[in-house]
């Protein structure tokens, strides 16, 4: 089990508010005792939590990858069942890997098939994942709906987490 949260605004920068997304990702210190994290945009702040089980060094959330100048940032809470399918799929595409984890697996996967990525990946997941190029947020949960994510706009912004209580913080 792991926890996302995070906050978005296309209209302001939400930098000097990073510390209420730490508190939100914070709600959800059980969901992911290991480790944590937080990635701060001008538009976006992406938090996790994390529960490591596959490596622990390797799969450190928020995970950035680049491709060329553009940069993309993943927090994910969530299993693959099929990333060594998925992960030869990239490797013979071209793609390297730095770690073991199906978290770089899936955002590789966004970074060459775009939102159709859901279509090449099998399991149970909630992640979102930062476009700092386009300044856009790709937000998903599994089609049966197992892994949590609530979320809500307040105003300009979009907030989600895998918590309630993470957006009510």
């Amino acid at each position: 089990m792991c926890g996302i949260v995070g906050w978005v605004n296309l209209k302001k920068d939400i930098k000097p508010y990073y510390n209420i997304v730490e508190d939100m990702r914070d709600t959800l210190v059980f969901r992911g005792p290991d480790s944590y994290g937080i990635k701060v945009y001008d538009n976006a702040i992406l938090g996790h939590r994390r529960l490591a089980i596959v490596d622990p060094t390797g799969g450190l959330q928020p995970m950035d990858k680049y491709l060329g100048d553009r940069k993309y940032t993943i927090v994910y809470n969530g299993e693959l069942y099929n990333t060594e399918v998925v992960r030869r799929d990239l490797l013979d595409k071209g793609y390297t890997f730095n770690s073991y984890s199906d978290t770089e697996v899936l955002l590789t996967s966004y970074i060459e098939y775009g939102q159709d990525c859901v279509n090449k990946i099998d399991g149970i997941y909630a992640f979102a994942i930062w476009d700092d190029y386009k300044k856009e947020l790709f937000l998903v949960r599994d089609p049966l709906g197992v892994k949590p994510l609530f979320y809500s706009f307040k105003g300009d912004s979009l907030i989600f987490g895998s918590e309630i209580k993470a957006l009510l913080k």
